[in-house]
């Protein structure tokens, strides 16, 4: 891997050429169709757009991938000189724009966020999060038993992992609903503004009772770790923790409750030879992973990798579905294989992978438990997919079942 030499036009290969844009409906209905085009036509790197007029590289090479989520010091997260270039409205720049957290960052300023990050979640009690997960689960399968059908996404997955996530984070319910108003405005571009700044002021409040009043949370240990975060530090911490549990947790569940309404394999019981959640969520992280194209970074200068010149300050985003389906590694049983990059690699890697498993394998498990002759109200091939560059994300999972008003969750 080097650097220095110029890089001709816009593009990865130095001429001018046609990029796929990744947020399109055609993209979302067929992303493994597109990326199999992808290989044949560019290989390992490929010139996509993210929004019209935005280009990025994108990997789709198992071991290219690695190669680069290993190597901060070529490719770091920081995209402040890239932003600059981006327009303010630019639908895409919300998600992707420079933060004092984490995920934007790079080098010592990296260490520091990622160290009180990383400590504030793994003081998190795992059984104490089962047993949470089942508490908010219930009241939500009991009101959806006398009803006989239900949206998954909406009406299970995203309740059950908001919750779940103001938990561990230590929200008042007062607080946690003005976050969730300012979560939910904040992804409509008319209201975007002031969904962030709704948003904000629940959080900072939040940060400042959890000074004052430190409980067993998430945000009472980010307040008091040694790294000493400000409050504006801390309140951009906290809105990644809920970036990166909402959207990748609801879909892990809606997912993998979609591939066991449809795969024989994951009827039946355990004992009866039949595949366990476990598996089915393993699965669903190699292929169609929650996240596909994510883990983005941004070189600073000219960068040849595998024969292709990446541009300066241009994103490269890592395909965490192309490359978990790479013909280089596929193949075979993967049945307990989790060398999947669902949860990305390297410095920027999800610290609460063993928290999220918890949440997704308890609300999957209890629902199933509650509801076992669920049933898919569609045919698998009318489900539609949302579009966006980022994510793997259905519209909606709407399924039957039995009306049982007298039901208690198991």
């Amino acid at each position: 891997m080097s650097g220095g030499c110029p890089v001709r036009g816009g593009s990865p290969t130095g001429v001018d050429e046609p990029r796929m844009l990744l947020g399109t409906p055609e993209f979302a209905a067929d992303p493994h169709g597109a990326y199999e085009g992808m290989r044949r036509d560019h290989g390992a790197m490929v010139p996509i757009e993210l929004s019209p007029g935005v280009p990025a590289t994108l990997v789709i090479n198992y071991r290219t991938a690695l190669r680069i989520l290993n190597d901060p010091e070529h490719f770091p997260a920081d995209p402040r000189i890239w932003q600059e270039t981006i327009p303010e409205d630019s639908p895409i720049r919300p998600m992707m724009q420079w933060y004092p957290n984490a995920l934007r960052n790079s080098g010592a300023e990296h260490v520091r966020y990622r160290q009180a990050y990383v400590a504030s979640i793994d003081g998190i009690d795992l059984h104490a999060v089962h047993s949470t997960v089942e508490a908010i689960a219930g009241p939500i399968i009991e009101s959806l038993a006398g009803i006989g059908t239900a949206d998954l996404v909406s009406q299970y997955a995203l309740p059950l992992v908001f919750e779940a996530l103001n938990q561990l984070v230590g929200c008042s319910a007062d607080i946690g609903q003005r976050v969730a108003t300012g979560m939910a405005a904040l992804f409509d571009t008319v209201n975007a503004a002031w969904g962030m700044q709704t948003l904000a002021e629940a959080l900072l409040e939040l940060i400042a009772l959890r000074r004052a009043e430190p409980g067993d949370d998430v945000t009472s240990r980010m307040a008091h770790h040694a790294a000493a975060l400000n409050d504006e530090e801390m309140l951009y911490q906290l809105v990644s923790f809920y970036g990166a549990g909402i959207e990748p947790m609801q879909n892990l569940i809606a997912n993998t409750l979609l591939l066991m309404l449809t795969d024989d394999r994951f009827g039946g019981d355990v004992l009866g030879g039949s595949l366990s959640t476990r598996d089915a969520l393993d699965e669903v992280l190699f292929n169609d992973p929650p996240m596909a194209n994510f883990s983005i970074s941004y070189p600073r200068q000219p960068t040849l990798v595998e024969d292709t010149w990446l541009p300066a300050n241009q994103p490269v985003l890592i395909s965490l579905a192309a490359c978990n389906n790479d013909p280089e590694i596929a193949g075979g049983d993967r049945t307990g294989n989790r060398s999947h990059l669902a949860w990305s690699a390297g410095p920027h890697a999800c610290p609460a992978r063993s928290v999220a498993y918890l949440v997704a394998q308890t609300a999957i498990d209890q629902l199933l438990d509650a509801l076992p002759d669920l049933q898919l109200a569609v045919p698998k091939h009318e489900i539609s997919w949302r579009p966006g560059p980022f994510h793997r994300a259905m519209v909606a999972l709407p399924v039957d079942f039995p009306i049982n008003p007298a039901l208690r969750a198991v």
